[in-house]
């Protein structure tokens, strides 16, 4: 697969390291000759131009790519990069990084976006998950179906504690998809019983219901 990442500072080489030691083709762009540390990833393809600018989108074969991940510290050059990877690019999948949680609006289909990573929501998400046992947590949002990925830590009063998987009618358009226990994620099956304690890694839909989710997971009364 061949990666073509705007952004040559630590998040970007670090895309870029992890990908290379999946034996992916990654090529970094950036416009600023200070981010031309080559040496640290010297199994990639260095461009040193602007990720906004077609010519440079051109000289770098972006048409080729599989995927462009907009990993820069500037949310308008990750929507730019985005929207002109898909539309004069016809790249198939573009990923863009949200640096400030206002513009997450933005990163959609409209600006070109598949995929859209906010760190600040990411590691809130964290915090509260962290703190918040019985409360459902946003972790992951996807721009392209609008599914979310939520958390919740399951109380020792949840009234499907001691239920097996199976035996649970989960609201529309919600599936169970990881049970974390001990620190091992685990594969539901239906004859899985559900303890207290258990993290819980949901899928849901654009139109599940997370309220009646909520109300089946946590309150017995």
């Amino acid at each position: 697969m061949r990666v073509v990442i705007a952004g040559a500072g630590s998040v970007g080489r670090s895309i870029a390291r992890e990908l290379l030691s999946h034996e992916h083709e990654v090529t970094l762009i950036d416009k600023n000759p200070a981010a031309m540390r080559v040496s640290q990833v010297p199994e990639a393809e260095w461009v040193l131009a602007d990720a906004c600018e077609l010519p440079a989108l051109e000289a770098s074969e972006l048409e080729q790519a599989d995927v462009v991940v907009g990993a820069t510290g500037d949310d308008k050059v990750n929507l730019v990069f985005s929207l002109l990877g898909k539309t004069e690019f016809g790249v198939p999948r573009t990923v863009a990084r949200v640096n400030n949680p206002k513009n997450e609006w933005m990163f959609d289909q409209s600006w070109g976006v598949d995929v859209a990573v906010s760190t600040p929501r990411i590691m809130t998400a964290m915090v509260e998950e962290a703190v918040a046992v019985g409360d459902l947590v946003k972790i992951f949002s996807f721009s392209q179906s609008h599914a979310d990925i939520l958390e919740l830590t399951l109380p020792a009063d949840s009234r499907v504690a001691g239920t097996r998987v199976g035996q649970v009618v989960w609201p529309a358009d919600v599936t169970l998809s990881t049970i974390v226990r001990d620190g091992r994620p685990l594969v539901p099956s239906p004859d899985d019983t559900l303890e207290a304690g258990d993290e819980l890694l949901l899928v849901a839909g654009a139109d599940a219901d997370t309220d009646s989710l909520q109300k089946l997971l946590v309150p017995k009364g």
